[in-house]
């Protein structure tokens, strides 16, 4: 048994408290974004060349104890991480027991095939492909995001098999794990490029193109893209959308079509606005509350 323990924090004393609570004794610790899985959910990223934000604004520190741990032992811990990470008084926070289980087994019984289409499947290592002959890509949940689960990276999937024809080049911008450019590869697709700003991201993908057996080209967002491509396909979250419209539009080629997702319903009009000088957007799908945006350069 542990104990779960979930503090509030800045960004400015989230990484000071999270490094306080490890010397003061915690098992483990991990930072999240509080406002996670809200219209106020807050992405780290910046332009290229330039480093994204450290943390979130409002951020949460979990510490995981010692399940034995007495009250008086964790209000001591608590203190002397927050003091020497400068809170006066200790954040507010809430506890939760963690009953001891098999970990490794417990995750991977949440992560089954996925079936994007007739033609093409998601496969964690540990599970068979259940239709051989279709296209499997091999996956396992990691540290970067992408695993086929979430709507946005489904509606992206599900667009690439309709848009990738033999041969043509595709950009994946904010690859993340590689999954989509391991599947415009897996479609067909010719050049692939995969580019991201966090270099741990860019490295899972590599990991996973080379356990697929797949060819793509991979590099950090900070070098610059000066090819066009015939699909472009970006998978990040509104903000970055909006800021990089200028940089991402000019890398479609004149007649080439681009997808965008990470995007609520709700802030499909943002947007299409922030894209509109450049290429005109539309909804393409939905799910789950979230949209795909589509669109196709004119042909000069």
């Amino acid at each position: 048994m542990w104990i779960s323990v979930t503090l509030q924090a800045d960004a400015a004393k989230a990484e000071a408290l999270s490094d306080a609570l490890m010397e003061a004794g915690a098992l483990s610790v991990s930072i999240e974004d509080a406002d996670a899985g809200t219209e106020a959910e807050t992405p780290q990223f910046g332009e290229p060349g330039h480093l994204p934000t450290a943390l979130w604004d409002h951020s949460r520190v979990i510490a995981l104890v010692d399940g034995d741990t007495d009250d008086a032992t964790l209000a001591a811990l608590l203190t002397e991480a927050s003091q020497a990470a400068g809170f006066t008084v200790v954040p507010p926070y809430t506890t939760e027991q963690v009953a001891e289980q098999n970990w490794v087994q417990l995750t991977q019984s949440q992560f089954d095939p996925i079936r994007i289409t007739d033609r093409l499947w998601i496969v964690p290592s540990w599970h068979e492909a259940p239709d051989p002959a279709a296209i499997n890509i091999e996956l396992d949940p990691g540290m970067a995001f992408g695993t086929g689960s979430h709507p946005t990276t489904r509606l992206c999937l599900e667009w690439l098999c309709d848009s990738v024809t033999p041969g043509c080049s595709v950009l994946d911008y904010g690859c993340g794990s590689g999954i989509l450019a391991i599947a415009a590869a897996k479609l067909g697709a010719g050049d692939v490029l995969g580019v991201d700003i966090d270099e741990k991201a860019v490295e899972a993908a590599r990991n996973n193109a080379e356990r697929n057996a797949t060819t793509i080209r991979l590099q950090h967002s900070g070098t610059p893209v000066g090819d066009t491509f015939d699909v472009v396909v970006a998978n990040i979250l509104t903000n970055p959308l909006c800021v990089l419209a200028p940089a991402i539009a000019a890398r479609v080629a004149p007649g080439g079509k681009v997808a965008l997702s990470g995007v609520l319903e709700t802030q499909a009009e943002q947007v299409i606005e922030a894209w509109a000088p450049f290429i005109a957007l539309q909804v393409g799908a939905t799910h789950e509350g979230w949209i795909r945006l589509e669109g196709q350069r004119p042909v000069a």
